[in-house]
């Protein structure tokens, strides 16, 4: 069986909307003391996801909010500014934070044990964390206007459905033989998966390979058995470029915690997402990334694909905030996701779309039966450019792959008659493996991109998104499920 990447196991009950749910998510609730259960909290999110298609927690109430984080550490993440589009630290940040902080010490009755309150701070956005205990904490700081949302960022969604939030979603450390149709070998000696050939990636080849061009990548990682995407990253055809490895993501059941576990993928999914992307035009028989004469940086932000817990939250917005920073990056790929919206992460992302960055998100991807589920997070957002899967029967859904309004790109990622997906390195050195879902199809798009912006290594974000477009099968039009449909990459490069 093949695996496929990036299952979010979104096999959730959707409770219905009843009359007690409503009152659960009016603002003129009187005050409560004993916190709702997960399955409760759940049920509320599960609603408005259902009806609307997204969740915020500033949609709820103090009761609602203090109950998921009586349900989460007792975490409480603060986004602030004296606007919504003041996220970033600026010349008021220190004011108000502290003004806030003051709040929370006062209403926490520990203003002489501030420390057993205030967790952590970020270094460019208008967010902190602190612990709270209080109803009134939480009630008095909504109705601040210097608070732009709160959120129980140390709640697992996952944890209270019948799944919980799988230790092993998208991971996988397999190898698997390819068939000898799913690939065709080029010079020096390397395989080019079956669906580069749809996108005419090899063609694209003749005019631009990705060089001087520079790919964040904020996933799992990459292995470090993998010696295609470390010390051999320029062999055969690919030279002259670098692949940079950081970690941001915190490996511990404790909040407080702040030793990352490194740059090394312990998943399997990052490694995946490297290699379609960027991957060595190779001399050792293997399958080849997109741009394979792209430079890379990768951030292991999460320790799987669902951007689930306290210290995932915080890696991926840190990675996106480093990446952001970096002039030489100018595409970020995120094949990671979330079912509903997460303040401080949408905060990063802004900041890195203010910074120039072309952020390619996966559209979700998930067990074959839960695929109703729509465009997830952080591919609904507007700064973000949301890719999914298709077969190569034609304009159909991926077995797992979501489709929706907010999809901006496909990629044909599934085989008719045998259900492969793409080649692509396996976690082992001299192995290699097969992937699938909306992951690929977001790398395979971002690895085109670096193609396009090589070739036109003065343009700006708009105007290599613009010319994505334009190479698109659907275009001037757009889909309503797959928005403007398959890159022909040969045409975007000429």
């Amino acid at each position: 069986m093949k695996k496929t990447i990036f299952s979010l196991l979104l096999t959730f009950v959707i409770f219905s909307c009843t009359q007690e749910n409503q009152e659960l998510t009016s603002n003129q609730l009187p005050q409560q003391k004993t916190p709702l259960t997960a399955a409760k909290i759940n049920s509320i999110i599960n609603d408005k996801i259902d009806t609307e298609g997204d969740f915020n927690w500033s949609d709820t109430n103090a009761y609602v909010i203090w109950s998921a984080a009586m349900r989460g550490d007792s975490i409480l993440t603060v986004g602030y500014g004296t606007s919504e589009s003041n996220f970033q630290k600026g010349i008021d940040s220190d004011k108000i934070k502290k003004q806030l902080l003051d709040i929370t010490y006062k209403l926490e009755h520990l203003e002489e044990e501030k420390a057993a309150i205030f967790i952590a701070d970020d270094a460019f956005l208008n967010v902190f964390d602190v612990k709270v205990k209080n109803i009134e904490t939480v009630e008095a700081l909504l109705e601040n206007n210097n608070v732009r949302y709160l959120e129980p960022s140390g709640y697992q969604y996952f944890n209270a459905t019948s799944l919980e939030s799988s230790s092993g979603s998208g991971c996988g450390f397999t190898s698997e033989v390819l068939s000898s149709q799913d690939y065709r070998t080029v010079a020096p000696n390397a395989k080019i998966p079956w669906s580069f050939d749809v996108h005419n990636i090899p063609k694209a080849w003749n005019y631009s390979t990705g060089s001087g061009i520079t790919i964040g990548l904020v996933d799992t990682g990459i292995s470090p058995q993998q010696s295609l995407l470390n010390a051999n990253f320029n062999d055969g055809y690919s030279s002259g470029r670098y692949v940079q490895k950081y970690g941001t993501y915190v490996d511990s059941w404790w909040y407080w915690s702040t030793s990352t576990d490194g740059p090394n993928d312990k998943c399997g999914h990052g490694t995946s997402m490297a290699s379609v992307a960027t991957a060595p035009r190779n001399n050792d028989g293997q399958p080849v990334g997109v741009a394979y004469n792209a430079n890379l940086v990768s951030y292991r932000a999460t320790k799987n694909v669902v951007i689930d817990t306290y210290h995932e939250k915080k890696g991926v917005a840190n990675a996106l905030t480093a990446l952001a920073n970096r002039s030489d990056v100018k595409i970020i790929s995120m094949s990671i996701g979330y079912p509903f919206s997460i303040g401080r992460v949408k905060d990063a992302v802004k900041y890195a779309y203010n910074r120039g960055k072309l952020i390619f998100a996966a559209g979700g991807t998930s067990t074959s039966y839960t695929t109703w589920y729509g465009v997830i997070f952080p591919a609904n957002m507007a700064e973000t450019i949301a890719v999914t899967g298709i077969k190569e029967s034609g304009y159909q859904n991926c077995d797992v792959c979501h489709s929706g309004a907010q999809i901006d790109f496909t990629v044909t990622m599934q085989r008719s008659g045998t259900n492969n997906t793409v080649p692509v390195l396996s976690y082992y050195n001299g192995q290699s493996d097969y992937v699938g879902g909306s992951s690929v199809a977001t790398a395979t798009t971002a690895g085109i991109a670096a193609l396009v912006w090589a070739k036109h290594p003065s343009w700006s974000r708009s105007q290599v998104l613009s010319k994505l477009k334009q190479s698109a099968a659907f275009y001037p039009n757009k889909s309503s499920s797959y928005g403007y449909g398959n890159i022909d990459a040969l045409k975007a490069v000429q």
